[in-house]
């Protein structure tokens, strides 16, 4: 028997990465929609992340937010040209870099959050309450 033949088709729609980037691409746009277009996944992972934290640092802050050190420093750098968060450095070690979110910044978690809910509501809409858990405990065993 060749090698070829032996081999399972691979059918791109059952592939988990697809599958999952499709509901990813889902999430994006519903919580595109609630946010209006000004805030982007990542600009809200990291406004959400400071609002629960407070201050830290801009490498802490893509460590607690999954992104690598030029994605967190261009998310910083666009949200400080906008007056949500702004840097400063750090006193105890000047190579260190601290972002603190601005009072807009505040403002702009407290109008964002009621549509970061939302946006995870209707992305979960189609499940129970118990597939909604088993889900997410399953996603976060893969991570």
């Amino acid at each position: 028997m060749s090698r070829r033949a032996s081999r399972r088709p691979y059918v791109l729609d059952e592939q988990i990465g697809f599958i999952l980037r499709q509901v990813v691409q889902r999430h994006v746009a519903l919580f595109d929609g609630l946010m209006g277009g000004d805030l982007t996944p990542t600009q809200w992972a990291a406004l959400s992340k400071l609002a629960e934290v407070g201050t830290c640092s801009q490498n802490q802050l893509g460590r607690l937010t999954a992104m690598d050190v030029a994605t967190i420093k261009g998310v910083i750098d666009r949200l400080s040209a906008r007056g949500l968060t702004k840097t400063s450095a750090d006193p105890g070690d000047g190579r260190r870099l601290l972002v603190t979110l601005t009072p807009a910044g505040r403002e702009r978690v407290d109008q964002a959050v009621s549509g970061a809910f939302q946006a995870t509501e209707d992305t979960l809409a189609p499940l129970t309450a118990p597939e909604r858990q088993t889900l997410k405990a399953l996603l976060m065993k893969l991570r």
